[in-house]
């Protein structure tokens, strides 16, 4: 990369990590201090965790598709304002119900695909893969973040603190678009919209395989969050506020996995292989954490370890897939898809995990996660390459 395409790398991950560090900072408190607002029942809050997958999955086509009309970072701005007045309103709430207004509220400010967009837009196409990468990466680490720093802040400042963060972390996102991404020269956006380019990105199946899969790793991921911080304070027995003391470790070790599986995808071009073999992992570490409710604190920390490695493998090479098969012409519209898959995985694993919880238990919404971890890797056996893509689709050109 060239210093700008390097700094604007820093200024739309930071943006990007930010906004999800806000989403991410309930999953691993929410279910434990939830128990204090008036109305609250398991599955109420289930759906106050996915709440704002819901309006995200709404809104992030016709925000993609403006961006492309009107510019990306008029849409990033109002995106953002809208988090953080979400955020608010969730803060001053005492009940569930304001929380999920909140939560739903936060979900109205639909920037990932502008954000990704944008990415696309200030690099050089063969530059392309590792700023997406890095916006990836960005969401592991905004994840681990939010495992080892929520449960202090929610024992320091309670759960209104946990959303008075999140606003805090919107507006310090508007600072960074103007203070690290450069202006470009807006094209005409609008002329390059056309239906038959829009159905050219439903119609694809590398392209639908790639939306599944994003909508199953969240399903996976906001359902397992719904049980895993009782888990925790049950089965290790630890006190809500010490419970980075189970994420930190697991986390960085399960980061170690990660540069040498993306690095082998990359060198030896099979990432559409480190995808199958890593939600077939994902398979493995629900299937062992189900197990470990009736093993022991040990058999816990192992499957959460197996879990994050496949977590942070997925989440970081699944951006850089998705901009390789996107046609340049609508890649607003095909990023806007996308984003969308991932937010509706938030919202059915938030509201099936709080229902399962209550009528199943924990190990109810592991052995649910397994089977959807499990219809995904079928699913991704049939990934191809991009180069592979491009061969059998000789008319897509790179912008």
């Amino acid at each position: 990369m060239n210093p700008g395409e390097r700094k604007a790398a820093i200024g739309l991950a930071g943006i990007f990590g930010l906004r999800m560090l806000g989403l991410f900072f309930i999953l691993p408190v929410f279910t434990l201090y939830a128990d204090n607002l008036a109305g609250s029942t398991p599955t109420l809050i289930g759906v106050a965790i996915g709440a704002y997958g819901l309006t995200q999955a709404i809104l992030q086509v016709p925000m993609g598709m403006v961006s492309d009309r009107i510019g990306r970072k008029p849409v990033i701005i109002g995106g953002l304002a809208v988090f953080a007045l979400g955020s608010v309103v969730a803060a001053l709430s005492g009940s569930i119900y304001g929380v999920i207004a909140g939560r739903a509220l936060q979900g109205c400010g639909a920037i990932a695909a502008a954000v990704m967009a944008l990415a696309a837009d200030v690099t050089r196409e063969q530059q392309r893969t590792k700023i997406m990468a890095i916006i990836g990466m960005s969401v592991g680490l905004a994840f681990m973040i939010a495992l080892i720093v929520a449960p202090s802040v929610a024992a320091w400042m309670g759960l209104s603190g946990i959303f008075w963060v999140t606003a805090a972390l919107a507006v310090i996102a508007m600072a960074l678009l103007y203070l690290f991404v450069p202006q470009i020269a807006e094209r005409s956006h609008d002329r390059d919209i056309r239906p038959g380019t829009f159905r050219q990105v439903l119609r694809n199946p590398d392209l639908l395989r790639l939306d599944f899969s994003v909508m199953a790793l969240h399903t996976i991921l906001t359902a397992s969050f719904v049980v895993l911080p009782v888990v925790i304070e049950n089965q290790i027995g630890l006190p809500r506020p010490d419970h980075w003391e189970v994420y930190v470790p697991v986390m960085v070790a399960s980061v170690l996995f990660l540069f040498p599986a993306i690095g082998v995808g990359e060198a030896k071009k099979i990432m559409h292989r480190v995808v199958a073999a890593s939600v077939l992992l994902l398979v493995l570490g629900e299937i062992g954490l189900a197990d470990s409710l009736y093993v022991g604190p040990w058999a816990v920390v192992i499957a959460l370890l197996v879990h994050f490695t496949a977590f942070n493998i997925l989440e970081s090479s699944l951006p850089s897939l998705i901009s390789r098969f996107s046609p340049p012409q609508a890649k607003g519209a095909a990023l806007g898809v996308f984003s969308t898959c991932q937010f509706i995985g938030a919202f059915v694993g938030g509201s099936l995990g709080g229902y399962l919880f209550g009528r199943f238990g924990a190990e109810g919404v592991f052995v649910f996660a397994a089977i959807v971890a499990a219809c995904w890797f079928l699913m991704a056996l049939g990934l191809r390459s991009p180069d592979e893509a491009r061969a059998a689709q000789g008319q897509w050109r790179e912008a």
